[in-house]
């Protein structure tokens, strides 16, 4: 999906140790990597009760979450770890409702500027072709 030339510089276990020290209280049990290459991260999510919306569906919010958490995770595997780097924009398309299962989220760096990283976020259940949701998330990096 991109062209970019770019390199990892955390592998995806240094990655999970950053975010459990980064976010204490948050169960991290139900966040796994797992897959991480040169321009994509691919996060997988087992929903709790809490996740849930009437009807048995996977909440937007819960959603929203699992792309920004998989736009920052893919963003700081290329540049390192720089927990200030922020969420500047997310736009979310939800295309179709998720089961309480385990479902995914694919992170394409678009864009990795020195300033500014753009990242395509697809997130998916069962099949990658069909897609749940569809989020552009931009970060903002801290120059020093």
């Amino acid at each position: 999906m991109t062209s970019l030339k770019l390199n990892l510089v955390l592998s995806a276990e240094q990655l999970a140790d950053f975010f459990v020290e980064a976010f204490p209280g948050h169960d991290h049990t139900t966040l796994g990597f797992e897959e991480i290459k040169p321009g994509f991260l691919r996060l997988k999510q087992t929903p709790e009760t809490a996740m849930l919306r009437p009807g048995g569906i996977v909440s937007g919010p819960t959603q929203m979450a699992l792309a920004d958490r998989a736009a920052y995770a893919v963003i700081l595997a290329h540049i390192g770890i720089v927990p200030m780097a922020v969420t500047s924009n997310l736009n979310m398309s939800f295309l179709r409702g998720i089961a309480a299962k385990p479902f995914f989220a694919d992170a394409h760096l678009i864009k990795l500027g020195r300033r500014l990283a753009t990242v395509d976020v697809r997130i998916w259940q069962d099949d990658p072709a069909k897609l749940a949701a569809q989020s552009t998330v931009t970060y903002a990096i801290p120059t020093d």
